[in-house]
């Protein structure tokens, strides 16, 4: 691996000039930067981590925090945290992922020793502990999600209210008028994470503008949890006629579980799933879906967070906007039909 001494000796400069291209710390001629920006590409020189941060007095390091909690569907959220890791490889950082639980112990630490120049936070909660820190801290942040009360934040997210509606809108002008929500995690509900409160709201606020009556059953998203959850749906309401499924680990086994009780997708009863795309056209009956815009949010978390390194204004809130897909689970209600 190539040293500073030999980019310099390439380039044709003292080391010291070398090192003040790498920082930018002192004004260098373009023709000088130029050539040694040229040896530094052609001899694949890596500036060691450490000695540029005491140049720059920066890390050139983002902390993701990824708290992987088995109630949670991996995929997604490794999905966005690949989008990160990408998007800040091209802003010349690299990314530090704590996957463990710790909440607020987390932030502290990584606020308090330097080891990253900002931190973008995942599996946000209405209630998020790690909120009152991230507002005091003076290291940047990005939230991928929305707490209760975003003042004094940046947040980035799905707007899940817009989702809830869309979905309910949809059934609606098909004629549906019992809908059922087969969602998170019970524990999910108990940590009042924002994406999934914030689905159930919008989605009931526009169903009740429809008359539409609305249940709502938790479900870990096993086939026997998803089982469970489907029969106190249909005893408790034999006339449901539709499904939003907001839960990508119990699609698979709500469609075979349907189909083995005889009701027809969507001839019976429709399905609206929010999940990935790949979900929802892999389903055994392509799904009407929400995608959820994983690279986009990520990509958009690094931009925003970069642009507070940097020193600049970054937007307090990007809610992005919802897309439903029509697929063939969704059709008329069989009273409407």
């Amino acid at each position: 691996m190539a040293t500073l001494a030999e980019v310099a000796r390439h380039a044709g400069v003292s080391a010291s000039t070398v090192s003040y291209v790498l920082s930018g710390k002192r004004s260098i001629s373009e023709e000088t930067r130029q050539r040694v920006e040229s040896s530094i590409r052609e001899l694949g020189y890596h500036p060691n981590a450490g000695a540029r941060a005491l140049a720059s007095s920066r890390s050139h390091i983002i902390a993701l925090m990824v708290p992987l909690r088995t109630d949670m569907y991996v995929p997604v959220m490794m999905e966005i945290a690949i989008a990160v890791a990408t998007t800040a490889r091209g802003f010349g950082h690299d990314v530090l992922l704590l996957t463990g639980e710790e909440g607020p112990e987390a932030v502290r630490r990584v606020a308090a020793s330097g080891l990253a120049d900002a931190m973008i936070v995942m599996d946000v909660e209405l209630d998020d502990e790690r909120v009152p820190l991230l507002r005091d801290s003076a290291r940047p942040s990005v939230l991928i999600g929305l707490p209760a009360d975003p003042a004094g934040l940046t947040c980035v997210d799905l707007d899940f209210t817009a989702t809830g509606a869309l979905c309910a809108d949809h059934l609606a002008q098909f004629g549906h008028r019992d809908v059922a929500v087969v969602g998170e995690a019970a524990a999910v509900y108990r940590r009042h994470t924002g994406f999934a409160e914030r689905t159930l709201a919008g989605l009931r606020a526009r169903a009740k503008e429809h008359g539409m009556r609305v249940i709502h059953r938790p479900c870990q998203g096993s086939y026997e949890s998803t089982a469970g959850a489907l029969a106190r749906i249909f005893e408790e309401r034999p006339d449901t006629s539709a499904l939003v499924v907001q839960n990508e680990a119990a699609v698979g086994p709500m469609l075979a579980l349907l189909r083995q009780q005889g009701r027809a997708v969507p001839e019976d009863v429709s399905v609206v799933a929010i999940c990935p795309d790949q979900v929802a056209v892999q389903a055994s009956v392509q799904l009407t879906s929400v995608a959820l815009p994983a690279q986009e949010m990520g990509r958009k978390a690094v931009e925003l967070v970069m642009a507070k390194i940097e020193g600049g204004e970054a937007e307090p809130l990007t809610l992005l906007p919802p897309q439903l897909t029509v697929r063939a689970s969704t059709g008329p209600a069989p009273a409407a039909a």
